[in-house]
């Protein structure tokens, strides 16, 4: 396994992720003449993969990036031992799935809700902000819907937080760059302007497993700077259960 893979560790403090450490890693740079250059194609791949997943507190992150610096796997450190447990593999199996999904694409620990048979309704808790350029500055939710290999209908039920600030919702394919024209292109399906305290849904029928991505954005008539709440329970709904 090791020939498929170039082991670096980058400390999360050099990555600006320990706000109490930024001002004197600051200083030392200056003092001692350094240049950590966080603009460089892998360190913002790193960035980006600490970003990105449901789990983002964690203190060391294991990352799997392609040779054209995309992520392929994302493992925070202290979930390992409960994910290993729950699906019956020691700590060290547990991790070398880890490494044997992410070569075979599968991508591990890069979607925010991941929904199968056993978890087919995951709620999701978050914010949006008004953009302070153009129309759109999303908050992205990543959701994996692969395990459903004969499709289904993907639901999304929204609540708004009762701060100030209405939201709008568009549901992309996985693949997809978000557009943020002012009438986003390529969307799926999409929730307009759901007004704080009310309620919105998104529905999607797909055919096969795939992934998606939910994009939240405070409308761009807010006041600069007006940030809100929002719920979303997503759940899949197959054929079979339609059925029965």
């Amino acid at each position: 396994m090791n020939e498929n893979f170039i082991n670096t560790w980058v400390p999360n403090a050099e990555l600006g992720r320990i706000p109490g450490l930024q001002v004197p890693i600051a200083m030392r740079r200056k003092r001692e003449s350094k240049v950590f250059d966080t603009t460089h194609p892998l360190i913002q791949a790193i960035i980006r993969g600490g970003k990105t997943g449901s789990k983002k507190a964690s203190p060391v992150d294991c990352l799997v990036i392609s040779p054209e610096l995309e992520l392929m796997g994302r493992q925070p450190i202290n979930e390992l031992y409960n994910e290993s447990k729950r699906r019956g593999l020691r700590y060290a199996e547990g991790y070398f799935m880890f490494l044997v999904e992410s070569l075979e694409g599968k991508q591990p620990g890069l979607g925010n809700v991941i929904l199968d048979d056993e978890r087919p309704l995951q709620e999701v808790l978050d914010i949006f902000r008004t953009p302070t350029v153009g129309y759109h500055d999303y908050t992205v939710v990543v959701i994996d819907a692969r395990a459903f290999e004969d499709g289904g209908t993907l639901t999304i039920d929204i609540e708004v937080g009762r701060a100030e600030g209405a939201g709008s919702f568009f549901l992309f394919d996985g693949n997809s760059e978000l557009s943020v024209e002012k009438v986003p292109k390529g969307t799926l399906a999409r929730a307009w302007l759901i007004s704080p305290g009310d309620t919105g849904q998104i529905a999607h029928h797909f055919d096969e497993g795939k992934m998606f991505k939910l994009g939240a954005s405070g409308r761009s008539g807010n006041k600069q700077g007006t940030v809100n709440a929002f719920q979303a329970r997503i759940s899949v709904e197959t054929p079979k259960k339609n059925e029965s």
